[in-house]
């Protein structure tokens, strides 16, 4: 692996880190504040590592055909968005076919973080796209 690639990914693994504790923290702050008496059909701990490892699992590969110098990473990038919406749909598929009571907490808890973790992965990748 060359120095560019770890330098990019470690970085990007902090950073991320950093954002998943600030989110989880923020997200069990108001669960445990506004709405203790629901159960939630996931933990929220399965949710954000759901989160984390598709974002990470993502970015490597992006990293790594930019690094090996594959400067067209955009098909790898929309791959990567294909197989993260298959896989968040294998994840709430147990939550969608159980017919939940509330829906709304569970949606929030899912989407919003899932909503973030794009964003947070989107600038990532067009951060280190846009330095060349």
């Amino acid at each position: 692996m060359n120095d560019l690639f770890k330098k990019r990914e470690v970085n990007f693994l902090i950073q991320l880190t950093a954002l998943s504790a600030l989110l989880f923290g923020i997200n069990s702050y108001l669960i445990y504040h506004f709405a203790k008496d629901i159960v939630l059909f996931f933990p929220l701990w399965q949710i954000y590592v759901f989160h984390i490892i598709t974002v990470a699992i993502v970015y490597t590969l992006i990293n790594y055909r930019d690094s090996i110098g594959k400067t067209e990473v955009f098909n790898t990038f929309i791959l990567g968005m294909l197989i993260k919406m298959i896989l968040t749909f294998v994840f709430l598929l147990p939550w969608i076919l159980s017919k939940p009571e509330q829906k709304g907490v569970d949606l929030a808890n899912f989407f919003v973080p899932y909503f973030v973790f794009l964003a947070f992965e989107v600038l990532s990748v067009v951060k280190f796209l846009y330095k060349k």
